[in-house]
């Protein structure tokens, strides 16, 4: 037995070193099982199957230590089938990662077979309906963030800069019901922008046993007849049935101008995969695709080896270019080497947990897609929008679920999507699609009338017995008739429409407009708040407003007429600078004009008649002083502008008839709670009752019920609205008249609903009729006054005169007056004191130099102030007191050897008089 030990001791170290040697060379081998679940026959299967290949050839054969096998499964794009690839997939071929799945329908039951099994499950796809949250799918990565909740937001963003309120919306059919779900989030989203669904155009999948092309032709001929929007959203569509869409519509005129297109993401992501034969029947359509780069080396790379292995396996392709399906999932398979070289323990990768944990952990690591920065399980991307031109498209800019649109890379919400330079349907450039037409099969829109108007010259429905029918006449009708004509001629298209009696009021015929009952409503309705938050008004064609109407009477002051040229403070005034100058001309002229002097009474008595006489150029006084010719020449222009001013006021005043309104004012209603009427079908009663506080209204129904109110008392005034009241008063001239302010309003305009595209267009032709003139011609035809009725109007008095209008005169003459005054006043003073110096030093004054001369001038002064001056004792008669029959002698008759300069005016020195 010993000398079988050493053998035994040999076997046991070979078998222990081959032992060992399998387990290196089997670690060394070691391969991971992926299951891949695809649409073989779809384009986005085909495309990920050549990519998953070349991502696995690469590899497999690169210096890794470990292999990959690939188990495909085919769920021909039926969720079922890819529940049971699934489970084949985890049962039969023990695979450790499932990738695929192009819709949320089979995301969704494949991540629940993975859950089950604890098996990350990598989606492809890029539209599911709501958040996803690791909690609820805790074996689910997603290769996108962005998912068909952003896809929509950003069709509704694009929806709303344009201002579109209808949309048709066509997608594929689909037995799970995914695609309705998408289509109600879309409806939620219009919503909420004041847009809607008009019509949804559901077309069969193209693997259906209907014809899609007779279902596709069918549905699209139904929105030519019947309705109204020309913005078609393709939300959910496959190639081959997208692409026979596209086709039928051109066949029928629905890619012309005014049309709008826009391609959700299931459709433009194939974008760069068409050939570019199919982009003829495309042309302006907008698209909304994923974003990743085409330029860097690694995608130039993937993609030359893609052509090669596409073009190899799919010979009947007619393009391929790698599309982001073919991206993902290239990207896919390169995350999960990735995250297998990061388990380092090769055992542990049966511990699915751990790594699914691995691939959410990567963070800024370069793939095709950009870079990979998983956040809450998914993949940071945005759309990038595209306008399709040619044989190809052109990039527009980027929209982003946080930041919004922009035009380039990096740069936040701060452009909108109306700036982006797209080429529209139709060669469309200069201006944006209105996104709607007239169906050619449209029914007749309803339009509602007022049956009964307060002024049938606005509106008038009348009963023709001959002919059977209704006839529909006035200004209302008239303006609307001439807008279809310009709708017609400027805009290409015909509006199909039939009038329809309201007999209710104003507000229940907007309320019907609401409810649907009336397409629209035309005649004499008013712009107001309340109604523009349930419906649309067109641009105004006429103003409006409110105004009290009161009756007028004769004036009764015919004694006192004389007065009224002129306001009491012109009266005034005038008095005023007639004093003033009475007084100047009287203070000048007595010290040298005989005819100013005299007794006290004289004297005022002579410059009253001189001051008042000159109103009428009639004085007879002569003046002699220089002064007060300048400020009697002053007055006398002054006069002349009163007097003819005066004179032809009085004249309008005497031979126009003058009337006086009844009421003055609002504020006299109030305190005497008079009564006042109005319309009772209209806004006017609540408005007089809640703003104006008016209680005692009376409902007056029409026109010519009106002038027996007042006549008998019923009511002190009526509020009627302005174009109302412009023909009431031409009607009635010289018998009633506006008084007090205007309340203003919105105007008259036409009603659609809010929904309505038409009234753009109808806003536009009536602003086209404006400035033509021919709102104004209509206004003249049915508004204007009769020929028997004075132009004027017969409630407003001749303005009076007031003192705004002269005292730019009063002032020149006042000015005139005083500065003469002051000149007078100056030289008699001067002339005083140079008396008073020779009175004092005799001859030897002229013998003086200047300078002695002011000096004894400044002594004077000064010595007048203080009464110290007392002239020298002499026999000279000019010290001497004046005897009886001495007069003052004026200072022009002073010695020439005693003037300095020209006196004004002087009572001394003292002569003589001739006794008579």
């Amino acid at each position: 037995m010993s000398s079988y030990a050493p053998l035994n001791l040999i076997l046991v170290f070979l078998v222990s070193f081959i032992l060992t040697n399998s387990s290196t060379s089997i670690a060394l081998n070691q391969t991971t099982n992926i299951g891949v679940i695809i649409d073989k026959g779809s384009r986005a299967g085909k495309e990920q199957k050549a990519a998953i290949e070349i991502a696995v050839q690469k590899l497999n054969s690169g210096p890794r230590n470990h292999k990959l096998a690939i188990h495909f499964k085919n769920s021909k794009g039926d969720p079922l089938e890819a529940a049971s690839s699934a489970r084949d997939l985890i049962d039969k071929q023990n695979v450790q990662v499932i990738v695929g799945t192009d819709t949320w329908e089979e995301t969704a039951v494949v991540a629940k077979i993975g859950q089950r099994a604890k098996i990350p499950v990598i989606s492809l796809s890029s539209d599911t309906l709501q958040p996803l949250s690791r909690l609820q799918w805790p074996f689910l990565v997603r290769m996108s963030n962005l998912d068909m909740s952003d896809e929509i937001k950003c069709i509704a963003s694009i929806v709303q800069a344009y201002n579109w309120k209808r949309v048709i919306v066509v997608y594929e059919d689909n037995m799970y019901g995914g695609e309705y779900r998408a289509v109600s989030l879309l409806s939620e989203a219009l919503q909420k922008i004041g847009s809607f669904i008009e019509q949804s155009v559901v077309v069969p999948h193209y693997t259906s046993s209907f014809d899609p092309k007779e279902t596709i032709l069918h549905n699209l001929v139904d929105v030519l007849k019947t309705k109204q929007s020309r913005v078609f959203i393709v939300l959910k569509s496959s190639l081959p049935t997208a692409t026979r869409v596209f086709e039928e519509a051109n066949k029928l005129g629905l890619m012309e101008r005014d049309s709008v297109w826009i391609l959700g993401n299931s459709f433009s992501s194939f974008l760069d995969s068409l050939d570019p034969s199919v982009f003829q029947f495309m042309q302006g359509a907008l698209g909304m695709k994923t974003y990743y780069s085409d330029k860097s080396a690694q995608f130039l790379d993937f993609k030359s080896n893609f052509k090669t292995v596409f073009k190899s396996n799919y010979p009947n392709e007619e393009k391929f270019e790698p599309g982001i399906s073919a991206i993902r999932a290239y990207d896919s398979i390169e995350t999960i080497s990735l995250a297998l070289d990061n388990l380092g323990n090769l055992n542990d990768t049966s511990n699915t947990e751990k790594l699914m944990d691995t691939i959410i952990a990567f963070n800024n690591f370069s793939h095709l897609t950009g870079t990979i920065a998983f956040q809450n399980e998914k993949l940071s991307e945005l759309f990038q929008l595209v306008n399709i031109i040619g044989k190809s498209y052109k990039d527009l800019g980027f929209w982003s679920p946080g930041s919004g649109f922009s035009n380039s890379l990096g740069l936040g919400g701060q452009h909108s999507v109306r700036q982006l330079a797209v080429n529209w349907p139709g060669d469309l450039i200069n201006r944006i699609p209105k996104g709607w037409a007239m169906p050619s099969n449209a029914k007749k829109m309803k339009i509602g009338v007022p049956d009964a108007t307060s002024f049938d010259r606005f509106v008038k429905v009348e009963w023709i017995e001959s002919t059977n029918e209704t006839k529909y006449t006035g200004f209302c009708i008239d303006v609307f008739e001439s807008v279809v004509k310009v709708l017609e001629e400027k805009y290409g298209y015909t509006l199909p429409y039939e009038f329809v009696n309201h007999s209710g009021s104003y507000g229940d015929m907007v309320d019907q407009v609401y409810y649907k009952n009336y397409d629209a409503v035309v005649g004499d309705v008013t712009i107001l708040y309340n109604r523009s938050r349930y419906v649309e008004f067109t641009q105004p064609f006429i103003e409006s407003g409110l105004s009290m109407v009161v009756p007028v009477k004769s004036d009764t002051q015919q004694a006192w007429k004389f007065m009224k040229p002129f306001t009491v403070e012109m009266w005034l005034a005038t008095l005023s600078i007639l004093l003033y100058t009475m007084f100047v001309v009287w203070f000048m002229e007595h010290q040298v004009n005989r005819e100013f002097r005299g007794p006290w009474k004289d004297q005022l008595g002579t410059a009253l008649w001189f001051t008042f006489s000159s109103l009428f150029f009639s004085h007879r006084e002569k003046i002699q002083s220089n002064h007060s010719k300048v400020v009697v020449m002053t007055w006398l222009f002054v006069v002349f502008i009163l007097t003819s001013s005066y004179t032809a006021s009085l004249t309008s005043i005497l031979t126009v008839r003058m009337l006086e309104p009844t009421v003055r004012d609002i504020d006299w209603l109030r305190k005497t709670n008079a009564p006042v009427g109005c319309d009772p079908d209209s806004f006017v009663g609540d408005y007089l009752t809640n703003v104006l506080k008016l209680k005692n209204i009376k409902n007056v129904s029409r026109q010519d019920e009106y002038p027996e109110n007042f006549k008998n008392g019923n009511i002190s005034a009526a509020f009627l609205e302005l174009p109302y009241q412009k023909y009431f008063l031409n009607e009635y001239c010289n018998e009633y008249t506006a008084v007090g302010p205007s309340y203003k309003f919105g105007g008259l305009g036409f009603i659609f609903p809010k929904d309505s595209p038409i009234t753009d267009d109808v806003s536009g032709a009536i602003l086209s009729l404006m400035e033509d003139g021919k709102i104004r011609e209509i206004e003249n035809e049915w508004l204007d006054a009769p020929q028997t009725c004075s132009s004027s109007n017969p409630g407003l008095e001749t303005e009076r005169l007031t003192l705004a209008s002269f005292w730019g005169i009063f002032l020149i003459s006042a000015l005139a007056s005083t500065l003469s005054l002051l000149i007078f006043l100056y030289r008699l003073l001067h002339n005083q004191i140079e008396q008073r110096i020779i009175s004092l030093h005799g001859p030897r004054w002229n013998n003086e130099s200047r300078w002695r001369k002011a000096v004894r001038i400044v002594q004077i002064v000064l010595s007048l102030s203080r009464n110290q001056i007392q002239p020298r004792e002499s026999t000279n008669e000019w010290t001497q007191q004046t005897p009886h029959g001495w007069e003052s002698v004026s200072p022009t008759e002073v010695p020439e050897h005693l003037e300095i300069g020209r006196p004004t005016q002087l009572e001394i020195p003292m002569r003589k008089m001739d006794q008579n």
